[in-house]
């Protein structure tokens, strides 16, 4: 069984569609969900789907306790869904190619620190681009510059 856990900041909209989707998987479970703001809606979402969820607050928030955590939970994949903090280098490489994002634009624009949510979207707008899109892309140490997997 492989373990994915989701990081989210926000409402959970893509969580909620993720564990849809592999609630019923016979290989691919969503073991947990996390978040880094105590407020974050994507809480709910893993109450909904009866799925456990965690905290990271700034304290927790160094290399060597999210792997610590990673380990415990037995996780083997981390899924970014509308997640709004850098992941350290030292769980970037513990996890490479094991960790993937979400970003709600065509990479690589309107990719970068501040471009999530409705930034992004008001910048694809007003520069009146023809399309839009998500990017899915390997996390890397750097915000939205992964290698592209789809989009």
């Amino acid at each position: 069984m492989v373990n994915i856990e989701i990081w989210a900041s926000g409402g959970g909209t893509n969580a909620d569609v993720i564990a849809s989707f592999f609630a019923d998987h016979k290989s691919i479970r969503v073991r947990s969900i996390a978040s880094n703001r105590k407020d974050a809606g994507v809480f709910k979402v893993a109450k909904k789907h009866n799925i456990r969820s965690y905290y990271w607050s700034k304290e927790q928030w160094s290399p060597q306790e999210i792997l610590k955590q990673l380990r415990e939970r037995e996780i083997d994949f981390v899924v970014l869904a509308g997640f709004l903090k850098l992941v350290p280098q030292e769980v970037v490489s513990a996890y490479e190619n094991k960790m993937v994002n979400i970003h709600p634009s065509l990479l690589p624009k309107y990719g970068g620190k501040n471009y999530y949510g409705d930034n992004v979207h008001n910048s694809v707008l007003e520069n009146k681009e023809d399309y839009s899109g998500i990017t899915i892309h390997v996390v890397n140490s750097e915000f939205d510059k992964g290698k592209i997997l789809a989009q």
